[in-house]
């Protein structure tokens, strides 16, 4: 029997247990049981190098001193702990021992207490446990060559499945996607580059950088240098099961110690509490859209900048706190971040501004399915250097989309036509080099530039003017605010009615004044904002690919809803130059009489 066929039978197994619910459930019960029988295989390598290793489990708690079935005098393999006993020695022995594990005794204590201070034993039955292990022990075995490798086959096979066990498929994404992002990012490994990713589920883009760094290591690469892939890479994660899914991950990509894979909320830390020592070269990441953390999480964020969106808080975080001066990023987010305004549009201007956006990779529908079926984008980008000249300098001048197609023959990617990445071999050969900022690139039927330089200083001056006049009448509203309170002031402590009404009706005149000029200037600043925010929607079509006849209900609501809005304005500037036109004949004829 091979290994994918193993972890099915595993799974029909845990199927007839009572105590697992669910596909999420038989994935948390399965990956503990991989992670300690993992663990195990590794440390008997770690002890053929050295004899003088100590494991951080008590010995009772191995692997192989309490699950790893053994052969008896006739050669038969039996099981260590028998069915009567197995369930109550992992519920009330193995769990409470491991959570309870000091974490301040080295990295490997730390990582199994997080791997285990939020995790569950499911099952009930003893002997359908058993059966589990038995299986395992004979799936798994990492001093064969061929099991180990396909090993990281059926791992990726399982956190494929998570996409099928509800809100759990928010930890995976496509390998494709993943090995893109990382081969375009390119964390140098002479360089010592740190690749972060802030919420790394089950360590799809982490695993990536490892491939991608190890592609780096060749027969000169020293000792070091292979030492050192493990101390680049850095993660965190919020919840108990991907947390875990991903520490097995690094376990089986050869990082012996993942004590970097942190479990906990990114969201949650403070802002301030953000260091400079946090920073990293490269952030990697497919941040969780379209949810919403807890009252309180991000309370500290400053004040423009404050929500609860999670994508918009770990763009904020990215952009301010993770990345170094001329880190590059690669994220993935969804077209409503591309369009959005308001918090999203001030997210996107802090970004044009402090990073140099310099590619769009627009993604088709189908994608992250059955996940979900939203349209999502690959933003890359460079943090900027800081320019303390008390100007407001944006380092985004030109940006660059590439709309990837479908496959020939393909209308949407499914579980079983994924998106490959021998997909995007177009977009690495039009890539180019931001070292000569992209100097090679070229408009094709997918790729188009926007000169997000021009657009912007075009809105500036023309909404400077409105924005000048909405200052000016905020300061002449001010003027008489202040004589207002020069005036009450003037009558504190006079009772005399006749004394106190003129003064009192200047007041009155005067606040009615300053509340006129008050909306006034709000008028102003919006009439500026109308001409000046539209620049940060992204979510700009290709202007040459060709007109497609379509029958996508969602795409012909959205050519309806833009006819309307185009019928709106038609109707408008008709009303208003028809205004204008009888307004000019009245002033005309009454100049006349």
């Amino acid at each position: 029997m091979n290994l994918s066929s193993t972890i099915k039978s595993i799974q029909d197994i845990m199927r007839k247990d009572d105590g697992v619910d669910g596909d999420a459930q038989r994935l948390g019960q399965l990956t503990w049981m991989l992670f300690l029988k993992v663990f195990d295989q590794r440390e008997e390598e770690w002890e053929d190098d050295n004899p003088k290793y100590a494991s951080p489990l008590p010995d009772d708690m191995r692997w192989r001193n309490w699950a790893a079935y053994v052969a008896d005098e006739a050669g038969k393999k039996a099981p260590q702990t028998p069915a009567s006993e197995i369930i109550g020695f992992v519920n009330n022995r193995l769990f409470p021992t491991l959570k309870e594990l000091d974490a301040n005794a080295s990295p490997q204590h730390k990582v199994i207490r997080s791997v285990f201070e939020d995790g569950n034993n499911y099952m009930k039955s003893g002997t359908q446990l058993l059966a589990v292990i038995e299986k395992l022990e004979e799936a798994i075995n990492f001093h064969d060559f061929k099991t180990r490798a396909s090993l990281g086959d059926v791992y990726e096979q399982l956190l494929n499945d998570l996409r099928g066990a509800g809100n759990a498929g928010e930890f995976y994404t496509p390998r494709a996607i993943t090995q893109f992002m990382a081969d375009r990012v390119n964390p140098s490994l002479a360089r010592r580059e740190t690749v972060m990713d802030p919420a790394c589920g089950t360590g799809g883009f982490l695993t990536a950088a490892i491939d991608h760094f190890r592609n780096q290591v060749s027969t000169k690469s020293s000792a070091a240098d292979k030492a050192a892939i493990e101390t680049l890479i850095r993660g965190i994660e919020k919840k108990q099961l991907p947390h875990l899914l991903c520490t097995t991950n690094m376990l089986l990509h050869g990082i012996d110690v993942p004590s970097q894979i942190e479990h906990k909320n990114t969201l949650g830390i403070g802002w301030n509490d953000w260091s400079t020592h946090d920073k990293v070269d490269c952030v990697i990441t497919n941040p969780p859209f379209g949810g919403y953390e807890d009252d309180g999480v991000g309370s500290d964020y400053p004040a423009d900048l404050r929500t609860r969106e999670t994508a918009d808080m770990f763009m904020a975080l990215i952009v301010k706190k993770l990345l170094k001066e001329n880190g590059r990023a690669a994220v993935v987010l969804p077209d409503g971040f591309l369009f959005g305004d308001g918090i999203k549009a001030t997210l996107k201007k802090l970004l044009l501004r402090d990073c140099k956006l310099h590619t769009i990779v627009r993604l088709p529908k189908g994608v992250f399915a059955p996940y979900t079926t939203i349209k999502t984008n690959l933003l890359f980008f460079t943090k900027g250097a800081t320019v303390d000249d008390g100007s407001e300098h944006f380092h985004t001048d030109t940006i660059w989309y590439y709309e990837h197609p479908y496959p020939p023959g393909y209308k949407s990617y499914s579980k079983t036509k994924p998106i490959r990445f021998e997909e995007f071999k177009p977009e690495q050969d039009w890539w180019g080099s931001e070292a000569n900022d992209f100097a090679d690139r070229v408009e094709n039927e997918f790729a188009w530039k926007v000169d997000f330089k021009t657009r912007r200083e075009q809105a500036e001056a023309a909404a400077q003017p409105h924005w000048d006049r909405a200052e000016q009448l905020g300061n002449q509203a001010s003027t008489l605010e202040n004589r207002v309170r020069d005036l009450r002031d003037s009558i504190k402590g006079v009772s005399n009615a006749k004394q106190r009404q003129p003064v009192e009706d200047e007041i009155d005149t005067l606040r009615t004044q300053a509340d006129s000029l008050r909306l006034q200037a709000r008028d102003a600043q919006a009439a500026g904002d109308r001409l000046y925010w539209p620049i940060y929607n992204l979510d700009l079509k290709n202007p040459n690919a060709p007109e497609e006849e379509t029958h996508d209900p969602d795409v012909l609501l959205d050519k309806y809803k833009t006819l309307l809005g185009q019928i709106e304005e038609t109707e408008n500037r008709l009303k208003s130059e028809l205004a204008a036109a009888l307004a000019h004949h009245f002033t005309t004829e009454e100049a006349e009489q």
